[in-house]
């Protein structure tokens, strides 16, 4: 009797062939794009936190012009960095269906495997 049951491989499509889906090059690959996501993951939770803490700074200024400056610089700082976070994603969509005729392209590559 197994206690964990069957582990299936999830790169197997169904009816596929490991072949099929698996190339010389999926492993960094798909390291790389998970690596990407986890990075603007992190970026956007950090934002986030920016965004708060600059709130909180904004309020606790006191009506003093000098921690009302700090504030507004660091909010428009982190909406910068947000606008040059969703914008490099615009500009890998706009680069994968100029030159490959598919938004995803860059952003999720599709590997084909050695037959």
């Amino acid at each position: 009797m197994d206690i964990f049951g069957n582990i299936e491989n999830p790169f197997i499509t169904v009816g596929g062939n490991y072949n099929d889906v698996i190339g010389p090059n999926f492993g960094l690959l798909v390291i790389l794009n998970n690596v990407l996501r986890l990075i603007f993951l992190v970026a956007g939770i950090f934002a986030l936190f920016q965004l708060i803490f600059a709130g909180f700074g904004f309020m606790n200024a006191g009506g003093e012009p000098k921690k009302i400056g700090e504030a507004w610089g660091k909010i428009w700082q982190t909406l910068l960095g947000l606008v040059i976070i969703v914008g490099s994603f615009v500009l890998a969509a706009i680069i994968g269906a100029l030159f490959f005729g598919n938004p995803m392209a860059i952003l999720q590559p599709t590997i084909y495997g050695v037959n």
